[in-house]
């Protein structure tokens, strides 16, 4: 620890955001630069404690005293050797992790937190300038390969720990470009499409092949699909590593009108257009009375992309009550708090309702034009929690576009599932062993495709692990680090 009065002296800072009216004329990541000097300051806000709950509040396992303590001494490349030990892809998580080791902060206790996240981000941007992020070639090759599917956090993990233990990877993706929801899920303004390049670069430097258009057991006759049979007969192991895009619909009456769509057909073509691939958005919100219903991070997503686009109006429907301002009681330390939270879309403008269930949609000529339903009070029933209507409370507001962003169900039943005969849990998401296996011979599964809908940290942390399952099965044994297990489940 370089300053032990560090978390006296200063204050919790951390990035500023561009102003609001200029931000909304790009697609720009929306923060401003930090000063050095400061980020070195909140770096000594770090005490070193006997125990680091951050270590363990980290999925990753991420060894985060010992880098801020670097950056705090101003060794920035031994920094990011601390930093890349645990973490493959500081940039993502830095940039579009919840940050649950700021919530296990133990200064968090009585101050607040260590900006752990802005760290974090700040070396590994610092690395990259500096050159000091180079490919990682193997020291002999095994002659094995290995196919991966899916080409999201979970899947760029798995692939980069085994192409770098020697075997050979290939990446398989069903889009026209690498990343999963990386790509096409995060808006621009969140995390710029040149961060995902870099890094794929350095691993294409490394030898991961990563093929495409490569719709894996897709139907007959379409021309981007690859044979299950390919993979099992091409390769000596398989790691399905798709994400949990089995989005969760609303069937209630009025859904089959034109104008409801769910996030994940929107948010895409939205990073199309702002990458220049598409040259307008299908579904714009441009100048139309916009309701998102889902009140967590994807939902935040589409309000963000809105603003850009010109809606006239933004409403963010939440089921749940509104979150208390500070740590609430059901969330002790060092468990991820429930808290309000105010993302970079929330300051732009629009309006969060809280406490309210959507019945019905309205429409005219086949098209949604208002959306009804009414308050909500949040009561336990035989012991769960349960929402019952408030008698009086009903309401009907204008719509023309609403976006369905009450997150996902599961991996998709695609016929890849069908076709390896894996088995599947009573959530609908694949069996595995602790050793990553599903129930069929050298066929593996991380991510949110056996873990379900989860953090970005969970992803590679579980991309890590199941890496060093399959290297152990090929080679007998492994070196690589295996920091969870199938059935870890975060401090909640």
């Amino acid at each position: 620890m370089g300053d032990p009065r560090g978390f006296l002296k200063h204050d919790r800072q951390v990035f500023e955001r561009r102003p609001v009216p200029v931000r909304l004329k790009d697609w720009n990541e929306v923060y401003e630069p930090f000063d050095e000097h400061d980020l070195r300051d909140q770096a000594s806000r770090c005490m070193d404690c006997g125990i680091p709950f951050c270590n363990n509040g980290c999925p990753l396992g991420n060894l985060i005293p010992d880098w801020n303590d670097l950056v705090y001494r101003d060794n920035w490349e031994d920094a990011i050797e601390r930093l890349h030990a645990t973490n493959n892809f500081p940039e993502f998580t830095g940039r579009l992790c919840p940050a649950p080791c700021e919530g296990a902060c133990v200064a968090g206790i009585h101050t607040e937190a260590v900006t752990i996240k802005n760290v974090e981000v700040s070396i590994i941007e610092r690395a990259f300038a500096e050159g000091w992020v180079k490919p990682v070639l193997a020291s002999k090759k095994t002659g094995k390969r290995v196919a991966v599917v899916g080409s999201g956090p979970a899947g760029l993990a798995v692939a980069q720990q085994l192409t770098r233990a020697g075997h050979d990877v290939t990446v398989f993706e069903r889009a026209d470009k690498i990343g999963g929801l990386l790509r096409y899920g995060i808006p621009e303004f969140k995390m710029e499409k040149k961060v995902l390049d870099r890094r794929l670069d350095q691993m294409r430097a490394e030898g991961t092949t990563f093929k495409t258009n490569a719709y894996i057991g897709g139907p007959e006759g379409d021309p981007t699909s690859v044979a299950v049979s390919d993979l099992q007969e091409g390769f000596d192991s398989i790691v399905l590593a798709g994400g949990a895009t089995a989005w969760r619909d609303l069937p209630i009456p009025g859904r089959e009108l034109e104008g409801i769509y769910q996030a994940m057909e929107f948010l895409p073509p939205a990073n199309r257009v702002a990458n220049n691939d598409l040259d307008e958005h299908p579904l714009s919100a441009e100048g139309k009375a916009v309701i998102i219903i889902g009140g967590g991070d994807t939902g935040a997503d589409c309000l963000g992309t809105s603003h850009r686009q010109n809606a006239k109006s933004v409403h963010q429907f939440e089921i749940m009550p509104r979150p208390p301002d500070e740590r609430a009681d059901s969330t002790p330390w060092p468990t991820w708090p429930l808290m309000h939270r105010v993302s970079s879309a929330h300051e732009e403008g629009g309006e969060r309702v809280y406490s309210v269930s959507t019945t019905e949609f309205l429409g005219e000529n086949g098209k949604v034009t208002k959306l009804a339903g009414h308050e909500v009070e949040s009561v336990i029933v035989d012991g769960r929690p349960s929402f019952e209507k408030v008698e009086g409370s009903e309401f009907e507001m204008d719509a023309d576009l609403v976006l369905l962003a009450m997150g996902f169900v599961g991996p998709e039943k695609t016929s890849v599932l069908d076709q390896l005969g894996v088995d599947l849990d009573e959530r609908g998401n694949v069996v595995r062993s602790s050793e990553w296996a599903t129930t069929v011979d050298n066929v593996f599964a991380c991510g949110d495709m056996g873990r379900g809908q989860s953090l970005i940290v969970w992803a590679i942390a579980e991309g890590r692990s199941c890496a060093a399952a399959v290297d152990k099965a090929l080679m007998g044994e492994t070196l690589l680090p295996s920091p969870v297990k199938p059935t870890d489940r975060p401090l909640t």
